[in-house]
This record gives structure tokens, sequence and C-alpha cells, in this order.
């Protein structure tokens, strides 16, 4: 059996108190680790070699496949690995049975857990960098939504978008914004509303309750 070489550790919404003791005690073991700066200034230490993820992934799939020749690599991922992080680059990649991965709490999970709602039946979708298929997004009874936002799809433009789908400008959207930081927001509108207020960027939305 291949010896797990590369784990993937899910550092949850933000706030550190959100990590899991699995988590921390994998990134704390780790000689190389692997992250985004606000990540690696976080929990990195100065005994360990460290590499930042930026927009080039190709040079972090380097060093990745440079230092499992000598050891075990920690990767840390925003949120839980298994929802839209580098988990299924890293699949394209490399033999999956030399990863193993540690889940976390979502940004989606905590935002519905804000609310007190449940989520098993809720549509979750992702505006982070695409689009999803207007099919997922248009207007259905009883539907409630679960989005993850970016700079260009934010609170105003994806309010609009849904709209155009057939949502009633009067349905509820609540906008999650900081979650977990001390500057968290958590603001209840409707989608109309939205579409004519300051857009909130890098946010979750929650539409119809």
């Amino acid at each position: 059996m291949l010896e797990k070489k590369i784990i993937v550790v899910g550092i949850g919404p933000g706030d550190a108190k959100f990590i899991t003791p699995a988590a921390l005690e994998k990134i704390s073991a780790a000689k190389f680790l692997v992250g985004g700066r606000r990540a690696l200034e976080t929990f990195s230490s100065s005994s360990q070699v460290t590499f930042p993820i930026t927009k080039n992934l190709d040079a972090a799939l380097n060093f990745i496949r440079e230092k499992i020749l000598i050891g075990q690599v920690v990767v840390m991922v925003s949120g839980d690995p298994g929802y839209y992080s580098m988990l299924d680059l890293l699949r394209k990649n490399f033999d999956v049975k030399l990863i193993e991965v540690i889940p976390s709490i979502s940004a989606l999970q905590l935002a519905f857990a804000k609310l007190a709602m449940s989520w098993y039946d809720a549509t979750l979708l992702s505006f982070h960098g695409r689009r999803p298929i207007d099919d997922k997004l248009k207007f259905e009874p009883e539907k409630i939504l679960g989005l993850l936002t970016d700079g260009e799809y934010n609170s105003a433009t994806i309010s609009k978008i849904l709209i155009d789908l057939g949502w009633n400008g009067d349905t509820s959207l609540t906008i999650c914004a900081r979650l977990s930081y001390p500057d968290e927001k958590i603001i209840s509108t409707t989608l109309a509303a939205a579409v004519n207020s300051e857009p909130i960027k890098h946010c979750v939305l929650i539409v119809g309750q």
C-alpha cells in the first residue's frame, strides 16, 4: 500500500477557532506546508518549509512533486477540501492513493448555522470564478439556494440574475460576509433591494427561507 504523502487539510471559514484538532495536528507536524499566504501566516512555524498558493498553481504542484520524494506535504485549503478547493487539481496530478483528506467546516455550513437553518435540502452552488447553469439557478417553489460569490458575481449581480430567472424580487436574501471574523456581517434583505444596493463581494448568499 502506498504511504499517504499529500495531506489535504481544510482550515475552515477563516477564524482559527473553527479548525478541527485533527487538522491542527497534521499542520503542526508538517515538515512541508503549502497554503494561502494568510493561512501560512496563521498556522506555520519557523521550523517548517512553506510554499504559498498563488495564481501560479503549477509552481505549487512542482513544489509538492519535489517534496513528496522526501516526506509528507500538508496542503491547507480554506473551508472544506471537498467543496471547490485544490483537491480536484491534486487528484488530477497525483495518484489518489497518495492523498489523505481532513475535512472541515465550509463557509456555506457556517452561513446556514448562523440562520439556524438545515441545509440538507438546499441547492448549493458556487459563483466563485464561474457561473452555474441556469437550470440549477431557476426558481422553483420552496427552493433554497446557498451560493458562494466572488468580485464579479456579488450580492447585486447574482440577485439580478435570479430575478431574470423567475425569482420574485421580494424573495428573502441573507448576505453573510466575513464569516467567523470579528467584523462578520449578517444582512437580511430581498433580491430586489440587493440589486439596487452597494454590492457585497466574496460572501455567502442564502436565498429563500
